[in-house]
């Protein structure tokens, strides 16, 4: 870890023992907008960034933008939960097999049938790996009482889209007509993820849906990216720049992964589940959204379009946090929180305990 990344680790673990008129005093003015206010420990975490140069991804190479997530994943994580089991394993993808880790909690330990998330992690489908979102899966692990088997998909632009929609797809159903190999009740999988990888699971589920199952039993959809056309959405202006996640990042990722025939595929469903034409019969969600997100409102308006089309589904915006929060563990109580609650929502999702 460099001298950075040591300053960020230390920084962040600091910030859980302030109270919060200190950090209203280092997170400085406070922010309003769009009737939400941001969370003190949020604002802090974002000056930190600011003083780093971690903000803008798209001066950067991908290698580069690969690395510095690494390394800032690793300084907010804080320390991993203990857990019954990590394994690492392997399962199909749509061109050879992937890399896979097994997250077994205490609750789901042991020979059995447990219910399992098949977890794909954010990060523009440019950027991050299954240790980048290890903390995440952790928690989620422990909080729900399922496993958890995150998917190591292939990112672009190396592999450009549809591949690592197509490698979501054929992972989970990889998982679902063999479900013995991860100890996982086949009745009780469910697909999800954060960003990116909450785009790969809705798109799972309607793909999944669309060939006649096995389906998912659940959609945990952190929040997601389900539009990939639109632009002018009130969030996207609002949040533009200053909130970890800009409009220009996005544009960088999206330019990675569909290079020049951006317009031509964008709409594609398997690209953008909002356009999808029919979202009847999927399976029950849980949408988390961020307040100072770009990305809060296409999350909310997928909710919106699941309930009319009839499926069952709940909405949690959480007002004064910022995308990425999920990952921010060890840097403030409000996002751990967060997670905590979304565990707390899998396990009734899928009928734990």
């Amino acid at each position: 870890m460099g001298a950075i990344a040591r300053l960020e680790a230390g920084a962040a673990a600091i910030t859980l023992g302030l109270t919060p008129r200190v950090l209203r005093a280092l997170g400085g003015r406070q922010v309003v907008i769009d009737g939400q206010r941001l969370e003190p420990e949020t604002a802090v975490i974002l000056r930190l960034a600011r003083l780093s140069g971690r903000e803008d991804v798209t001066t950067l190479t991908v290698s580069e933008a690969r690395e510095r997530i690494r390394r800032s994943a690793a300084s907010v994580a804080g320390a991993p939960l203990p857990l019954a089991a990590v394994e690492e394993h392997s399962v199909a993808g749509a061109d050879g097999p992937l890399g896979a880790r097994l997250y077994v909690p205490a609750e789901a330990g042991g020979p059995g049938s447990w219910p399992l998330l098949v977890f794909f992690h954010g990060g523009g489908w440019v950027v991050g790996d299954l240790d980048t979102h290890d903390a995440l899966c952790r928690r989620l692990a422990v909080t729900s009482g399922a496993r958890v088997l995150a998917v190591d998909y292939r990112l672009a632009p190396e592999h450009r889209f549809p591949a690592a929609a197509d490698d979501a797809l054929a992972a989970f159903l990889d998982v679902a007509r063999d479900p013995d190999r991860f100890g996982a009740d086949a009745t009780r999988i469910a697909v999800g993820g954060d960003s990116a990888g909450g785009n790969l699971s809705a798109v799972v589920a309607l793909e999944a849906r669309t060939l006649g199952g096995p389906v998912p039993a659940f959609q945990l959809l952190i929040y997601p990216a389900t539009d990939s056309v639109a632009r002018d959405r009130p969030s996207q202006v609002f949040f533009d720049e200053g909130f970890f996640l800009t409009g220009s990042g996005m544009a960088w990722y999206r330019g990675h992964y569909f290079g020049p025939q951006e317009p031509q595929l964008a709409p594609d469903p398997r690209a953008s589940p909002l356009l999808a034409p029919d979202l009847a019969g999927l399976a029950p969600a849980h949408i988390v959204t961020a307040g100072f997100d770009p990305l809060r409102d296409e999350g909310e308006a997928y909710a919106a379009r699941l309930r009319d089309a009839g499926v069952a589904v709940t909405l949690r915006r959480h007002a004064g946090l910022i995308h990425g929060f999920a990952n921010m563990l060890g840097a403030g109580r409000v996002g751990r929180e967060a997670v905590i609650e979304m565990g707390g929502v899998l396990r009734h999702g899928l009928h734990v305990g």
